[in-house]
């Protein structure tokens, strides 16, 4: 039954009006409404809440994940929209973040403005 459902993932801000801006400008997603339960965000056809907490820590692992088709053109995309990746110390490819795993795929991290990890991913 839930695999016919729509996916609604769930990160944590302490900025409202911060975390919209990312998420919409940078990102692209669309906007959708802003309650004092959470910030609701489309992207494309699931959802994201933006839930506002304002003494959390970001846990330094990945929270949000997406898997693309291009890692290269999603990359790009997103550095010409302001977005900066993580340049970890085993990343084959320290320009870009990204990262090639002995498996194939293809994976770059990067963080919103409370510091969740996010990522994009190409699988083989």
């Amino acid at each position: 039954m839930l695999a016919s459902g729509r996916i609604c993932g769930f990160v944590t801000t302490r900025d409202y009006d911060q975390a919209r801006v990312f998420y919409e400008t940078k990102l692209g997603f669309q906007f959708v409404s802003v309650d004092p339960y959470g910030l609701a965000m489309k992207a494309g056809a699931h959802s994201i809440r933006i839930v506002k907490i304002t003494d959390f820590a970001p846990v330094q692992r990945t929270v949000l994940g997406w898997d693309v088709d291009d890692i290269e053109a999603i990359v790009s995309w997103l550095e010409k929209r302001g977005v900066g990746f993580e340049k970890y110390p085993f990343a084959q490819d320290q320009v870009h973040g990204i990262w090639t795993a002995p498996t194939g795929d293809r994976i770059a991290w990067f963080k919103d403005p409370d510091g969740n990890v996010l990522s994009v991913a190409q699988h083989v």
